[in-house]
Parts: C-alpha cells; structure tokens; sequence
C-alpha cells in the first residue's frame, strides 16, 4: 500500500494486509552503522548512506494505529538487528504474505528462519 522513507536512514512498507516492516540502518539501530565514527553522524547529511547489515521491526495496523509485534526469538527486544539483505528479504516476503488474521502465524515463521 505505500512506502516511507525515513531520514535517509531506511525505509518501511506497508502491505495490503495491514502489516508494515520496517528496516533501518542508522547509527540509533542495531546495525553496522551503530557506533560509526563517520562524520557527520547524521544521514541526513550525507548523500548517500549505506550499511551491511541493518534492523527490522513489523507492526500490525489495529483501530487505536500500529502496534509493535515482537519478533526475535530470544523474546527479549521487539526488533532484530545485524541482518544482512538476504535475511532482510526472506522477512519481507512473510510480511507480506501473511494473513491480515493471523499474526501469530507470521511472526511464528519469522522467529522460525533463527535470525
């Protein structure tokens, strides 16, 4: 359904399902950019900023807005991080095909690839 960048740090898509991930690589996430000593700090400063690795969140779109599902398997943060692109790719493509009814199911096989 629609796309948002986010300060030249990431991005999120939102699926006509209702769910939305999120991937971000900047230095306030759990990625290679984390404690970069690149000056300036900011993303939004440079033209271009990468990174090898970065953090993923998924949200599900209820009547009171988004909520934050939790989706590591070690059940401790919401978010998982340090992910390369493949893994990256492997959780958009359950995001996506989930079904708008069973969140459950969606985060089961996202904690299920042991990222």
């Amino acid at each position: 359904m629609s796309f948002v960048a986010t300060r030249n740090k990431g991005y999120a898509m939102t699926f006509d399902n209702g769910f939305t991930i999120s991937v971000q690589w900047g230095t306030e996430n759990y990625c290679e950019k984390k404690n970069t000593t690149i000056h300036p700090t900011d993303p939004m400063k440079h033209t271009r900023w990468d990174s090898l690795s970065a953090e993923i969140a998924v949200f599900e779109r209820h009547s009171m807005g988004e909520r934050m599902l939790s989706i590591s398997s070690d059940g401790v943060d919401d978010v998982i991080g340090w992910l390369g692109t493949d893994d990256v790719a492997k959780v958009i493509a359950i995001v996506q095909s989930a079904h708008p009814d069973n969140e459950e199911e969606m985060v089961e096989k996202i904690k299920e690839l042991g990222i």
